[in-house]
């Protein structure tokens, strides 16, 4: 378009006759559907008035109503059994190791706020790892998983975070909403102690919740806590994206203005 700005007419401009524009210092007089009114815009500022009120894009206007969570860890520290007991309440100890990855929904009202929430559990063995990005892609919050009484499966919590923040491409590592789930706390034959635990959720800036999908033991308080945090920062980074167009439209009509002589 060669830098050219083109407008259309609206229904009434396309139907009203011609406007006509006296010679007045007062302004340009215009003449529509028999009635005279008195223009104090000259024809140049018109447009500009017009380009103000062109948005600017980008503009966030969209209702966040789903939200992706993703469970990791090895295999065998409860995963499924802890998506089970949130979407159905059931559990079983018939659970067979999961193939890729599987994933379930449910809504729910957090802060009176309508939420979907698509869980999604991942293979916790080491074949289907390089399958990570396909299914970290637009994750809103990623739920880390150890077993209390596997010291080995808490040491593993460092390389599925990294390997989330390559694979999945997070925004910014230090924000993104990070919570850590030590499921299995109704066994007495723990080897993580739950200071051990808080220590590495403080230095990696999660929140941590001990859970037991067997009974039920915070499972929904975690999975709320979690969607409730993910909210928080979704809501930031709207906020962020606002401000920035906000800039850009500030920009836009100072140059407007800048064009105008009249």
């Amino acid at each position: 378009m060669n830098g050219q700005l083109f407008f259309s007419q609206s229904p009434e401009e396309q139907n009203s006759p011609p406007l006509t524009h006296g010679a007045s210092a007062g302004g340009a007089r215009s003449h529509r559907g028999g009635e005279e009114r008195l223009s104090t815009l000259s024809p140049c500022c018109s447009v500009l008035q017009r380009l103000k009120t062109i948005p600017a894009t980008g503009m966030s206007s969209r209702k966040r109503n789903q939200l992706k969570i993703i469970l990791l860890g090895n295999s065998g520290v409860g995963k499924s059994s802890l998506m089970n007991q949130f979407i159905n309440q059931r559990y079983t100890n018939l659970y067979r190791a999961t193939i890729g990855s599987d994933f379930l929904t449910r809504d729910i009202t957090v802060d009176d706020q309508h939420v979907t929430l698509q869980v999604w559990d991942t293979a916790g063995t080491e074949r289907f790892q390089s399958l990570g990005s396909v299914f970290y892609r637009s994750t809103d919050c990623c739920l880390l998983v150890f077993d209390v009484t596997s010291a080995d499966s808490f040491r593993a919590l460092q390389g599925w975070r990294q390997e989330f923040v390559v694979q999945g491409s997070s925004r910014d590592p230090e924000t993104f909403p990070f919570v850590v789930l030590g499921n299995k706390a109704d066994l007495g034959n723990r080897e993580v102690s739950r200071k051990q635990a808080e220590d590495w959720c403080r230095t990696h800036k999660a929140e941590y919740f001990e859970t037991s999908a067997k009974e039920a033991l915070n499972v929904e308080t975690a999975f709320r806590a979690a969607t409730r945090l993910t909210l928080n920062q979704v809501k930031a980074v709207d906020r962020c994206v606002e401000n920035q167009n906000l800039v850009q439209l500030q920009t836009q009509s100072s140059f407007i203005n800048s064009l105008c002589s009249c």
